[in-house]
């Protein structure tokens, strides 16, 4: 039998040192259910979401972690809004150019394009209090990660649950998170990804290079960090103007 009451005060003193995490800004509920510590709450950022999972989950004798965690969003948006941003997103891409494309409202699915018969699978969107679901499934691991990332850079997202399967399926590894990373820095127009030399190992991610501005060093770490699978992100970028 856990001492729940020892798990809680140990994930919160673990939580408390994260320098990404503010508990008194943004509170946490933290709980001990079915011996699993199920978190809750509103953080900063897909760092601090991340961060507070990981170090929740490395506390001896829960069996797991219910993440009830999201992110604030830049601007809070209608679900209506995400889901429309996000499918014109997917729809633009080129990458997914014969995907299907598929939204569901309230049990009802509306499909806003049919691949071809050999197309690059089907992804259904759900938007439910800011959160995005990705359903469905994609050709590669790339496609799922590039998904969720659109998923992640759209305004007014909370979180995003990414529960595309690859098909036929692949053995994820660090190559492929590195690819998948190379990838959506070329995508995002925030970002020049020219001076960017990105490591992965253990699915940690490392950033080394320069940059332009302190904004796109950022946005290249929140890139890194919206990456399905990532759990930790070193952002070694310098800023260089010139």
């Amino acid at each position: 039998m856990l001492d729940k009451e020892a798990v809680i005060k140990r994930v919160r003193a673990l939580l408390e040192h994260e320098p990404r995490i503010n508990l008194h800004r943004d509170p946490i509920d933290i709980d001990v259910v079915a011996d699993a510590v199920v978190l809750e709450g509103e953080v900063e950022d897909i760092a601090a979401k991340k961060l507070a999972l990981e170090l929740a989950a490395s506390v001896d004798g829960p069996r797991g972690v219910v993440d009830r965690l999201h992110v604030k969003p830049a601007e809070r948006l209608g679900d209506g809004a995400i889901r429309d941003a996000l499918c014109a997103s997917l729809l633009n891409l080129p990458e997914l150019r014969n995907c299907t494309i598929r939204t569901r409202v309230k049990g009802d699915v509306e499909t806003l394009r049919q691949g071809p018969a050999d197309g690059a699978g089907e992804i259904e969107v759900a938007v439910e209090d800011g959160v995005v679901t990705l359903e469905g499934s994609v050709i590669s691991l790339s496609h799922k990660r590039i998904a969720g990332v659109l998923a992640w850079w759209t305004p007014g997202c909370r979180d995003v649950v990414n529960s595309l399967a690859v098909a036929p399926p692949e053995e994820d590894n660090d190559d492929e998170v590195g690819d998948a990373l190379r990838l959506v820095l070329e995508m995002d127009p925030l970002v020049d990804p020219d001076g960017i030399v990105a490591r992965v190992e253990n699915y940690v991610v490392t950033l080394e290079g320069h940059v332009r501005s302190e904004a796109q060093r950022r946005r290249a770490e929140f890139d890194a960090w919206a990456l399905f699978a990532v759990d930790k992100v070193v952002n070694r970028l310098e800023v260089r103007p010139y």
